[in-house]
């Protein structure tokens, strides 16, 4: 009875064990290669750039930085352990790449200044004018994209001073690096935020600003005081956030309810805490593609020989990036390109979309009888095709059916030669029987 005791305190102790490594396994996450980025001591604007690499975990008690395996080319002061509990920085698109793969997510740490905003609607969150003692620390800020642009990361990391063990404070993220979307659709810009509930900066509120950028011009599209619960600054119409999902879910998502061209751009998603601030950017782009017509349509018959004038217009397009070009389909079932059009310059419709010509002179003297005339439109919005009819008639080689036509037509020509001859020579007849009776 004694063994059995044993031996059951020996399978529960092993299980303990096993179950209490499984824990701490998973709540590491694969180490990620970073650049450290700082101000280069002695030269005012220059930045110096190391080789760094962050350990991070969900549980600052399963840390155990000597079991850490540390590259031999990595500088042990360039090395961080970070606590995220939650699990942002553990996306997988941040995993280290298979061997032998070029391509590895993207990662930048530097130092970070923190410092009350004068922005009026992140102003009140800092209203006091005393900094408290627990930003008397190191603060780092992290920017990360994922693999393929799955993710997008920006935290901002506190370390008490002299150490590299960090604890993320502000994380914010994107799902949606780069989006296209249809003229006059809705569209979703994922943004998500997380505030660590244990620090002291959690409960004094906090503030989102949504901004657009396009070549170098910038405009404010939406601003929300988290504090007073009220939205600050609107300037862009059918602009919203989800408010109740903010809230409870740290969900700043920007939604716009009708996508125009003015629309494409950069969109920057901000969220402040007292004396903090993260930020991710995302592109979006507006892609319709054009809507085709070609005239005269249908084309008028044709004689060999003879140049036909063809346009295509190509309408409602946007962006810019457009090929327009011509094909012809023979008789035969094959087709071919045609070299000789020309192309007009872009004009800009009231909405912002574009519009394009192309013009073509078609010889109709290598056409056979005829076939099948299409304008071909390659846009980033897809492939896009108008074709007409061309009927060629007189051409050199006639087809069975125009031959037919031909011998019908021969026919009834020799038929109507032999009827008219029938009848003058039957008057003639006739005239001059008369005049034999006349005379006797």
């Amino acid at each position: 009875m004694t063994d059995f005791s044993t031996i059951y305190k020996l399978c529960l102790l092993t299980v303990t064990c096993c179950l209490q490594a499984s824990s701490s396994s998973s709540s590491r996450c694969p180490a990620v290669e970073c650049w450290l980025v700082q101000d280069h001591v002695g030269r005012r604007g220059a930045t110096t750039q190391e080789k760094s690499l962050l350990h991070i975990s969900t549980d600052a008690n399963s840390r155990d930085a000597a079991s850490e395996q540390i590259p031999s080319d990595i500088d042990l002061d360039t090395v961080f352990f970070i606590t995220d509990p939650a699990a942002t920085l553990c996306h997988q698109s941040l995993s280290p790449p298979t061997r032998g793969s070029v391509q590895k997510a993207q990662c930048e740490i530097s130092p970070f200044l923190h410092q009350p905003s004068t922005l009026q609607w992140v102003a009140p969150l800092t209203v006091s004018g005393s900094s408290p003692v627990y930003l008397q620390a190191d603060w780092f800020s992290a920017a990360l994209l994922g693999l393929n642009k799955q993710l997008v990361i920006s935290s901002i990391m506190r370390a008490p001073t002299g150490t590299k063990d960090s604890n993320v404070i502000l994380s914010v993220s994107s799902r949606t690096v780069s989006v296209q979307a249809r003229l006059g659709e809705p569209v979703l810009l994922d943004c998500g935020f997380w505030v660590d509930p244990s620090s002291p900066l959690s409960g004094s509120g906090f503030a989102v600003e949504w901004r657009y950028q396009f070549r170098g011009k910038g405009r404010l599209v939406l601003a929300y005081d988290g504090k007073t619960d009220r939205v600050a600054d609107t300037q862009e119409e059918g602009a919203s956030l989800d408010f109740e999902g903010l809230h409870q879910k740290g969900n700043a998502s920007l939604i716009l309810q009708e996508t125009k061209v003015r629309h494409s751009g950069t969109y920057i998603c901000t969220v402040h805490l007292p004396y903090l601030q993260a930020q991710v950017l995302m592109e979006l782009e507006i892609v319709e593609p054009p809507s085709l017509s070609i005239h005269p349509s249908p084309l008028p018959l044709a004689v060999p020989g003879q140049t036909l004038v063809v346009q295509c217009e190509a309408s409602g397009f946007a962006p810019l990036s457009l090929e327009l070009s011509w094909e012809f389909k023979g008789a035969d079932g094959k087709s071919r390109p045609l070299d000789s059009a020309s192309v007009t310059g872009h004009r800009q419709a009231w909405d912002g979309t574009y519009s394009q010509s192309a013009r073509l002179e078609l010889d109709t003297s290598s056409l056979g009888m005829g076939g099948e005339l299409t304008c071909v439109a390659v846009h980033p919005g897809g492939t896009r095709r108008a074709s007409t009819s061309l009927s060629v008639i007189g051409f050199s080689s006639p087809s069975i059916e125009d031959s037919m036509a031909m011998v019908g037509v021969a026919l009834v020509l020799y038929g109507l030669i032999k009827f008219v001859s029938w009848t003058i020579s039957s008057s003639g007849t006739d005239g001059a029987d008369k005049v034999e009776k006349k005379e006797k």
